[in-house]
């Protein structure tokens, strides 16, 4: 996959082109992207992703101006995947390109109308756009799929509105994904996503504690803004494109061994013993354990990891 930035004069083909956060990229999104790489095919076109980092409600939380018009205020939501999880997602799905914008105060101050000319059109040489039924854009969101397709008519593109995708009556949607994780019900959340939730980055060195009481932790790198989910998880980790290794993850703050509040991603794999410093781990979340808890010491603690460590391995017994 083509991975563009801002203005570019790559000679790239014109695109089929479709426009979002893709936070998570879940199971509506799979049908939208479906939807891009058949007419990219049927037209002779690149398949493409708009996206934006940061998200736009990251920035406006950031330099705390009043949200847009018809927006959702504040806080901004915590991230399902970071901006090479996403990437890897979109290529997964088959995208031939993906840009990247950057999202910035003069970005969000761009009308509506030079949105469409100057990204849309100069930039990406789009052909046909699929969107939201609710899709909106431009400074202030003033502008809507009517506008859209009165400038299509202008520069030469298409545009489709998406209908909302469902599972079950019930709207898919990042934010219905967040929820379920933050409320452990991983099981809902496999099912929106269509795969187990995962977390990846670079395993890190840590404090040691976990190989001093005689469970050895990877410690895996956050690029999260806040993690989605907390807790004690049945996991499964891939390193480096390796047979997925079964184990056992906390993901919090680590109230027993540190006082800094900054959440910590500590995975325990079972029968494991390679070094795994600065490989690139993603850890798939199969099942909640239980909440993190503050115990009195060290030996309180590795009593309830090795009570953890149980319930983990009949889960994969039982599997």
């Amino acid at each position: 996959m083509i991975i563009t930035h801002g203005a570019t004069d790559r000679a790239l083909p014109p695109v089929a082109l479709t426009i979002g956060n893709f936070d998570g990229v879940h199971r509506g999104h799979q049908v939208i992207l479906e939807r891009v790489l058949g007419e990219a095919r049927q037209r002779g076109l690149m398949s493409c992703v708009l996206t934006f980092e940061p998200h736009p409600r990251e920035l406006f939380e950031r330099i705390r101006a009043p949200a847009p018009e018809g927006s959702s205020r504040y806080p901004a939501p915590t991230r399902l995947t970071n901006v090479r999880e996403k990437l890897e997602l979109l290529a997964g799905r088959g995208i031939e390109r993906t840009h990247v914008m950057h999202f910035s105060q003069s970005f969000a101050s761009l009308a509506a109308e030079a949105f469409v000319e100057k990204v849309l059109v100069q930039t990406l040489r789009a052909r046909w756009i699929l969107i939201g039924d609710d899709f909106r854009f431009g400074a202030r969101r003033s502008g809507d799929i009517g506008l859209l397709r009165t400038l299509g008519a202008r520069y030469g593109f298409e545009v489709e509105a998406m209908p909302t995708i469902a599972q079950d009556g019930q709207r898919i949607s990042s934010s219905v994904v967040r929820a379920a994780l933050a409320a452990g019900d991983l099981a809902t959340a496999e099912i929106m996503l269509g795969r187990p939730y995962s977390i990846s980055g670079r395993v890190e060195h840590g404090n040691k504690i976990g190989r001093e009481i005689g469970y050895a932790t990877a410690n895996v790198q956050l690029k999260h803004n806040r993690p989605p989910l907390m807790g004690i998880f049945v996991v499964k980790a891939h390193v480096d494109g390796s047979p997925p290794l079964p184990g056992v993850a906390s993901l919090g703050i680590r109230p027993t061994v540190a006082s800094d509040g900054k959440a910590v991603l500590e995975v325990h794999l079972f029968d494991f013993a390679q070094d795994l410093y600065r490989r690139h781990m993603r850890v798939e979340f199969l099942h909640k354990i239980r909440d993190e808890a503050k115990f009195s010491g060290l030996e309180a603690l590795k009593a309830q990891i090795a009570r953890d460590c149980e319930v983990a391995r009949n889960f994969f017994a039982g599997a």
